[in-house]
């Protein structure tokens, strides 16, 4: 088996290729966090995650995953500025925008819901990340509408100032439950006797994320000087980290208080020990500026051949999670079948080390269709459907 990257895709430029090896990046983040969801549930951490309960290999592995959805979704409001540059303008993004968001709510209430649960009718759905994005997308639909300018301080407003709205609940015999539980109260919806959602991912946050990423575009045009670009995204990952650790030294807004531990690792793991439902401002400044720092480092290292694997990761990115998700569900069976259940009421690794080699495994064993997906997306651009996913 070779990982060759499909000939059929054209070339892309530095920013671009940079982009699509962040997604494919942070694609496989997921797809360790997943494999770590999946056969090591018996060992499921909190958010925050309790420093003294869990060891060093699971916390940063969980912590690694961190990434995930705030990169993503940057790069999905990012995406969404250059799919108006190529074509007619913010006509056509906010049309694409609502469409393909409506498209992604569908998706998490049908495919992405049996993955992990395999119960239908179901009794339970977990409103996870696809529902964020696709909702945030219709959000960034209606707000591409506003002078960048606009976006921008809208955007930053969110995500700095959503944090004060942590007391803010409702009952859920409240009319407010309802939209609350979705807008930034992790909670439970009741639908029926026999059927309840969870809001996993409140959406508040995730729509200053994706309003970021929108507001970025512009660094990213074709007629974009490559070294102001790069600059840019130097000066404000190092701002945003800088913010980071200042802010976190402070010990106070919208986090749980960090703590000196028994020894410097256990400190280390505390400080960086940040919550992520819904996602602190602390969470958000410590992600969104590793993602910037990321693309700079992969648009300098665009020639590299490991660049070019993570893009075909990054350019078939829903393709990629519900394969994953079905992979890892059969997987599961597959294992109670043949071993039961040997940790607890759980089949399931007994170590962090197995599950990075079960996710690098995987990764492998997907890439090829992955590849082919890839290569499907580029020759056939007459097939309209595939660029939802």
């Amino acid at each position: 088996m070779t990982l060759a990257v499909p000939p059929t895709v054209p070339p892309a430029t530095g920013r671009l290729l940079s982009i699509d090896a962040l997604r494919g990046l942070v694609i496989l983040f997921m797809l360790l966090d997943h494999v770590r969801e999946t056969f090591l549930l018996h060992r499921q951490v909190s958010d925050p995650m309790d420093i003294a309960s869990t060891e060093p290999a699971l916390f940063f592995s969980r912590t690694l995953a961190h990434l995930c959805a705030p990169v993503f979704v940057l790069l999905t409001g990012l995406s969404a500025w250059l799919f108006g540059e190529k074509y007619a303008g913010k006509t056509d993004v906010s049309a694409f925008l609502f469409k393909r968001g409506l498209f992604l709510v569908l998706l998490e209430f049908t495919l992405v819901n049996f993955a992990w649960t395999f119960q239908l009718p179901p009794s339970v759905i977990y409103l996870q990340v696809i529902w964020a994005i696709g909702l945030s997308m219709i959000a960034l639909s209606l707000l591409v509408w506003l002078p960048r300018g606009w976006l921008l301080a809208l955007s930053l407003t969110i995500i700095a100032g959503h944090n004060l709205l942590d007391a803010v609940h409702f009952s859920p015999d409240s009319a407010l439950h309802l939209p609350w539980a979705i807008l930034h109260d992790r909670g439970w919806i009741e639908v029926s006797e026999q059927l309840r959602l969870r809001t996993s991912y409140p959406l508040l946050p995730w729509i200053g994320v994706i309003g970021l990423g929108y507001a970025l575009g512009p660094w990213f045009a074709r007629a974009a000087d490559a070294a102001v670009r790069q600059r840019r995204l130097l000066l404000c990952g190092i701002a945003g980290l800088g913010g980071f650790v200042a802010l976190r030294l402070l010990n106070g807004y919208g986090e749980k208080p960090w703590a000196v531990g028994e020894n410097a690792l256990q400190t280390l793991m505390s400080f960086f020990n940040i919550t992520k439902y819904p996602p602190s401002l602390l969470f958000i400044a410590l992600t969104v500026s590793v993602g910037l720092l990321l693309l700079l480092v992969f648009e300098r290292a665009q020639d590299r051949r490991w660049i070019r694997w993570l893009t075909v990761f990054g350019s078939a990115p829903m393709f990629f999670y519900l394969l994953h998700l079905y992979a890892l569900k059969v997987l599961y069976l597959l294992g109670v079948a043949l071993f039961g259940l040997n940790q607890g009421s759980y089949f399931g690794f007994s170590s962090v080390a197995a599950v990075w080699l079960a996710a690098v495994v995987l990764a492998v064993v997907l890439f090829p269709a992955v590849r082919w997906f890839s290569a499907l997306k580029a020759r056939r651009r007459d097939l309209a459907w595939l660029k939802y996913l």
